[in-house]
Protein backbone atom coordinates (compact mmCIF):
# COMPACT_ATOMS: atom_id res chain seq x y z
CA UNK A 1 0.00 0.00 0.00
CA UNK A 2 2.82 2.53 0.69
CA UNK A 3 5.13 1.14 -2.05
CA UNK A 4 3.34 4.07 -4.27
CA UNK A 5 4.38 6.53 -2.29
CA UNK A 6 8.32 4.88 -2.76
CA UNK A 7 8.47 5.29 -6.83
CA UNK A 8 10.98 8.02 -7.30
CA UNK A 9 8.65 10.84 -8.49
CA UNK A 10 7.14 10.67 -4.84
CA UNK A 11 10.55 10.40 -3.57
CA UNK A 12 11.39 13.28 -4.88
CA UNK A 13 7.78 15.14 -3.84
CA UNK A 14 8.45 14.10 -0.16
CA UNK A 15 12.03 15.62 -0.09
CA UNK A 16 11.12 18.49 -2.00
CA UNK A 17 8.02 19.50 0.32
CA UNK A 18 10.37 18.92 3.19
CA UNK A 19 12.99 21.35 1.90
CA UNK A 20 10.39 24.21 1.29
CA UNK A 21 8.45 23.36 4.75
CA UNK A 22 11.54 24.42 6.26
CA UNK A 23 12.31 26.88 3.85
CA UNK A 24 8.90 28.60 4.99
CA UNK A 25 10.47 28.31 9.01
CA UNK A 26 13.72 30.06 7.82
CA UNK A 27 11.84 32.84 5.45
CA UNK A 28 9.65 33.30 8.33
CA UNK A 29 12.41 33.91 10.94
CA UNK A 30 14.61 36.17 8.72
CA UNK A 31 10.92 38.25 8.54
CA UNK A 32 10.88 38.23 12.41
CA UNK A 33 14.20 39.72 12.03
CA UNK A 34 13.89 42.61 10.01
CA UNK A 35 10.51 43.56 11.80
CA UNK A 36 13.05 43.48 15.25
CA UNK A 37 14.97 45.35 13.84
CA UNK A 38 12.31 48.21 12.55
CA UNK A 39 11.09 46.62 9.32
CA UNK A 40 7.27 47.87 9.88
CA UNK A 41 3.72 46.04 9.95
CA UNK A 42 4.86 44.62 6.77
CA UNK A 43 7.32 42.53 7.99
CA UNK A 44 5.52 41.29 11.23
CA UNK A 45 3.33 39.71 9.06
CA UNK A 46 5.23 38.18 6.88
CA UNK A 47 6.72 36.55 9.45
CA UNK A 48 3.23 35.16 10.57
CA UNK A 49 2.25 34.19 6.87
CA UNK A 50 5.48 32.01 6.09
CA UNK A 51 4.88 29.53 9.05
CA UNK A 52 0.99 29.46 7.88
CA UNK A 53 1.97 29.25 4.44
CA UNK A 54 4.20 26.18 4.96
CA UNK A 55 1.59 24.40 6.98
CA UNK A 56 -1.32 25.39 4.11
CA UNK A 57 1.29 23.87 1.99
CA UNK A 58 1.94 20.52 4.18
CA UNK A 59 -1.64 20.67 4.47
CA UNK A 60 -2.38 20.04 0.51
CA UNK A 61 0.12 17.30 0.48
CA UNK A 62 -1.03 15.51 3.00
CA UNK A 63 -4.43 15.34 1.70
CA UNK A 64 -2.77 14.61 -2.19
CA UNK A 65 -0.80 11.20 0.29
CA UNK A 66 -4.37 10.46 1.06
CA UNK A 67 -5.89 10.40 -1.98
CA UNK A 68 -2.95 8.39 -3.20
CA UNK A 69 -3.21 6.03 -0.72
CA UNK A 70 -7.12 5.37 -1.43
CA UNK A 71 -6.94 5.36 -5.16
CA UNK A 72 -7.57 2.02 -6.96
CA UNK A 73 -4.50 0.80 -8.24
CA UNK A 74 -6.68 -0.36 -11.43
CA UNK A 75 -7.11 3.59 -12.10
CA UNK A 76 -3.71 3.76 -13.78
CA UNK A 77 -4.88 1.11 -16.14
CA UNK A 78 -6.40 1.75 -19.84
CA UNK A 79 -10.16 1.04 -19.75
CA UNK A 80 -11.64 -2.07 -21.79
CA UNK A 81 -14.92 -0.83 -21.96
CA UNK A 82 -16.96 -1.56 -25.12
CA UNK A 83 -18.22 1.73 -27.20
CA UNK A 84 -20.80 1.53 -28.87
CA UNK A 85 -21.41 3.35 -32.11
CA UNK A 86 -24.58 3.82 -34.09
CA UNK A 87 -24.62 6.06 -37.18
CA UNK A 88 -27.10 8.46 -36.77
CA UNK A 89 -29.53 8.64 -39.35
CA UNK A 90 -30.17 11.38 -41.34
CA UNK A 91 -33.45 12.70 -41.86
CA UNK A 92 -34.39 13.47 -45.69
CA UNK A 93 -37.98 14.14 -45.54
CA UNK A 94 -37.58 17.74 -44.66
CA UNK A 95 -35.47 20.11 -46.18
CA UNK A 96 -32.77 19.01 -48.89
CA UNK A 97 -30.24 21.54 -48.06
CA UNK A 98 -30.61 20.35 -44.05
CA UNK A 99 -30.26 16.41 -45.30
CA UNK A 100 -27.00 17.44 -47.33
CA UNK A 101 -25.30 18.95 -44.04
CA UNK A 102 -26.62 16.10 -42.09
CA UNK A 103 -24.55 13.63 -44.22
CA UNK A 104 -21.87 15.78 -44.12
CA UNK A 105 -21.75 15.93 -40.47
CA UNK A 106 -22.37 12.38 -40.66
CA UNK A 107 -19.72 11.81 -42.59
CA UNK A 108 -17.09 14.21 -40.74
CA UNK A 109 -17.97 12.22 -37.95
CA UNK A 110 -17.00 8.24 -39.15
CA UNK A 111 -13.56 10.23 -40.29
CA UNK A 112 -12.71 11.62 -36.90
CA UNK A 113 -13.65 8.18 -35.51
CA UNK A 114 -11.51 6.06 -38.50
CA UNK A 115 -14.86 4.15 -39.46
CA UNK A 116 -14.47 5.33 -43.19
CA UNK A 117 -11.45 6.04 -45.32
CA UNK A 118 -10.50 9.57 -45.98
CA UNK A 119 -11.67 9.02 -49.66
CA UNK A 120 -14.76 8.29 -49.41
CA UNK A 121 -14.24 4.08 -50.10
Amino acid sequence: MFSRLLTPKWVLLHLLVAALFVATFFLGHWQLSKAEAGGGAVNWSYALQWPLYGFMGLWFYVRMVRVELHRSPDDDQPGNAVVLYQRPRIDASGDPELAAYNAYLAELNERALGQRSTDGR
